[in-house]
């Protein structure tokens, strides 16, 4: 072979396979080299233009703060996207072509997350703020109305990863669950299953409604005003999935009409992680029956380590030759509006 042949050889050798469409970070490429050894990887940064036509497969992070540039039908042997985050309502599938299979992180954050809407629910039934408050001004009694989950149906909209987590969590408190997934297929573990049609009756089921579930055209808006009416009068409220399945002002009208009714949030209307900002349209924080956090859900020291792991297994799954798991479908995000 002579010397040119042997360069384009070890050229088409040495072509990532798989485009990290991320920002380098401490330890990103050791463990895409330890869990994909014989698959060839480069950052969207570190891009070779005549490379493009070799990549087979992407890791995805944020569209918004790392994938600037990013073409998806200028690599011609693209055939999969593996989101490193769990949702994929922000993904720019009308530049995704067809041939291209996306698949979100399922299970990537469900420990972090499902730990978090028990934290919620915990502050909102025991009265966390108010108590501080409290004893900021000295005050020893009386007692703010405090709730127990113990002895309550928890009732989990959305029974996948996160929720199924969710589930084991609550249920070491004493609590008996329900849930509501998109066909209303049975899971072991929980006392009763309702299909998303069913969603107003499932939301009566108990006193505490957690909602986990991903924005797609099915869910967006999904729990208005008669929705929270169906609710149980004193029911507690908590969303850790997406704002965008809330009707914003229905519920913060509900809160203001029903006195008795909270509602615990992580998750919020307007986002900006670039600047750092949250918004809303109504001042929910000053509500005595409201508690929130600053979609911090899935933080911790353990979380990116862990998120990533598993995106990197549905990775090896494809690279195997194996069907990918959690493969999206895309027109239940065609034209996702803002809310």
């Amino acid at each position: 072979m002579n010397r040119a042949a042997l360069g384009s050889a070890m050229a088409r050798r040495t072509s990532p396979h798989l485009l990290l469409v991320l920002r380098d970070r401490p330890g990103l490429k050791e463990a895409v080299r330890a869990r994909l050894p014989s698959v060839p990887a480069a950052l969207l940064s570190e891009m070779r233009p005549d490379a493009v036509g070799d990549v087979e497969a992407a890791l995805l992070g944020s569209i918004a703060r790392e994938g600037f540039g990013w073409e998806p039908s200028a690599y011609p042997r693209l055939r999969f996207v593996q989101r490193l985050y769990a949702g994929v309502d922000d993904v720019p599938f009308a530049s995704i072509p067809e041939r291209v299979e996306v698949a979100g992180n399922v299970g990537g954050y469900s420990p972090f997350v499902a730990e978090h809407a028990v934290t919620l629910a915990l502050a909102s039934a025991r009265c966390v703020v108010e108590g501080n408050a409290r004893v900021a001004a000295g005050k020893l009694r009386p007692p703010p109305p405090l709730r127990s989950l113990y002895g309550e149906t928890a009732v989990i909209l959305g029974y996948g990863a996160i929720g199924q987590a969710l589930a084991d969590r609550l249920r070491s408190f004493g609590m008996t669950t329900v849930g509501l997934n998109r066909t209303g297929r049975p899971i072991p573990g929980c006392e009763r299953m309702y299909p998303q049609e069913r969603l107003r009756e499932a939301v009566g089921a108990g006193r505490f409604v957690f909602d986990a579930r991903p924005l797609t055209t099915r869910t967006r808006l999904s729990l208005g005003r008669s929705e929270f009416e169906a609710m149980a009068p004193d029911a507690t409220f908590v969303n850790v999935g997406r704002a965008g399945t809330v009707d914003e002002e229905a519920l913060y009208r509900h809160l203001l009409a029903h006195p008795e009714f909270r509602a615990a949030l992580d998750v919020w209307w307007e986002e900006d992680f670039g600047r750092g900002t949250l918004g809303h349209r109504f001042p929910f924080s000053t509500l005595p029956n409201f508690v929130g956090s600053p979609h911090l859900a899935a933080f911790s020291p353990k979380v990116e380590a862990y998120a990533l792991e598993k995106a990197l297994d549905n990775l090896a799954r494809f690279f195997a030759g194996e069907r990918p798991a959690h493969v999206v479908d895309r027109t239940e995000y065609a034209g996702l509006a803002p809310v």
